[in-house]
């Protein structure tokens, strides 16, 4: 027999969703996961990207305007992550949830204001990696309970229940971080990395971003020569040990710069989580995977 790969599998169950559920669209595997852990398993949840799919660089197929069109609810991380969606999302019939709506957007240079866009106002590109801060995912967790309790309010106490629980996995998560980083002496809390994806984590956590393999906020954009010489001199400079690399990203340059300053490449999950069986299945095992990497690979002498 063929074996059906993941997204079909989460095709098919868009199209068979029960009549008595809410049907739920999620983009990417990270929003899917925290989606699911709110609405339980009375509701069908229909995640859009595949596995280690790059959320700036996915481009929709057909099936996924059928999915979006059934939907009785889409829930996107937004902040401009999904933007290859846009095109699409006018087919929804039920309202189009971006979760980092009201929160204290980033940019490369500071703080945007709360839900502004980069091309409306002068405040930089907003920095989309939002769930590198929990507290960030704890405001999604209460987004979702709210917009799928006004959907299914009969269901709103079980909501609200699964909310809290996972809440306060949150906040169990953030002390743990906490008490890892501080392993880190603060002057090894330097971050290398594909694109600019640990802004929130550094903001949260008292690390620096000081360069990145592709610049700014994207995994699209191109380096040229002279970005490269100097993301190498400055890993040469304060001697980073390790250069952090996403399992959505083609890693080709990043292998060229650590070749380059005799660095070593550590893979993380960014943009996605692993495959069920792997390191990262859930958001909360991948905050967790990603902390023990990032401690452990700037705790070698470099």
């Amino acid at each position: 027999m063929k074996k059906v790969g993941w997204l079909a599998l989460a095709l098919i169950a868009a199209c068979s969703w029960p009549a008595t559920s809410v049907r739920i669209v999620c983009s990417t595997t990270i929003v899917g996961d925290v989606v699911a852990r709110i609405a339980g398993e009375g509701n069908g949840v229909t995640v859009l990207l595949p596995v280690d799919a790059d959320p700036h660089a996915f481009e929709p197929t057909p099936q996924d305007l059928v999915a979006i069109a059934r939907a009785d609810v889409v829930f996107l991380s937004g902040a401009g992550l999904e933007r290859n969606l846009d095109p699409i999302l006018g087919t929804a019939t039920g309202p189009v949830v971006s979760l980092s709506d009201g929160l204290e957007l980033l940019g490369l240079d500071g703080p945007n204001h709360e839900g502004e866009k980069s091309d409306e106002h002068d405040h930089g590109e907003a920095d989309p990696h939002v769930w590198f801060d929990p507290t960030n995912v704890g405001a999604w967790v209460d987004r979702i309970a709210a917009v799928l309790s006004d959907l299914d309010p009969a269901g709103e106490p079980a909501y609200r229940a699964r909310a809290a629980a996972y809440r306060s996995e949150l906040a169990e998560l953030d002390a743990w971080i906490e008490e890892e980083v501080k392993r880190l002496p603060e002057e090894r809390r330097l971050l290398v990395t594909d694109h600019a994806v640990f802004g929130y984590f550094a903001a949260r956590y008292g690390f620096d971003q000081i360069g990145t393999v592709f610049p700014g906020l994207s995994s699209l954009a191109e380096p040229s020569a002279r970005d490269l010489a100097a993301l190498e001199n400055a890993i040469a400079s304060l001697g980073v040990p390790v250069v952090f690399v996403g399992t959505t990203v083609n890693r080709s340059l990043a292998e060229q710069v650590a070749a380059d300053t005799g660095t070593e490449i550590v893979v993380v999950y960014t943009g996605s989580l692993s495959g069920p069986d792997g390191p990262a299945a859930s958001y909360l095992d991948l905050m967790r995977y990603n902390v023990t990497a990032i401690v452990n690979g700037l705790s070698e002498a470099p």
